[in-house]
């Protein structure tokens, strides 16, 4: 019986996460997300707001990343502002008017959860996020 790498569980388990969360997104009216725009998105919501940043955890260029956020902008899913902390660098925040894709993420993540909860068990979801939250934050 051959075991498998953790990292190759884990990376199926986020492959899944993202395609059900885009899927489901589709279905509610957000249609042609990108696996590229939703790991922004997750970014900017794990508090990884610079796009130098974003890019790194991406493995893409600043160049790519730039021309990313501009599309994401166009679609009112993010707006860059300056950052408070330093004049020189920005920010990339959820736009004002990115709230209901916000909230319906939010919803179908909930559910995603509760739907490993059923099939793990909710002692195995405990035990799972006990061992992730030892990891260091990314920045």
């Amino acid at each position: 019986m051959e075991s498998s790498l953790l990292i190759l569980d884990l990376m199926r388990a986020f492959y899944w996460f993202d395609e059900q969360l885009r899927a489901r997104l589709a279905v509610r009216g957000w249609k042609g997300i990108t696996r590229s725009q939703s790991l922004v998105l997750a970014n900017v919501a794990n508090g990884i707001t610079r796009p130098s940043h974003i890019a790194t955890n991406l493995g893409v260029s600043r160049q790519a990343m730039s021309q990313l956020l501009s599309e994401m902008t166009v679609a009112g899913l993010v707006e860059t502002v300056p950052d408070p902390d330093d004049r020189r660098a920005q920010q990339v925040v959820f736009s004002s008017s990115g709230g209901e894709i916000r909230e319906a993420a939010s919803s179908i993540l909930r559910d995603l959860e509760r739907e490993l909860a059923d099939a793990a068990g909710t002692r195995a979801m405990a035990g799972l996020r006990t061992v992730l939250k030892v990891l260091p934050q990314a920045e």
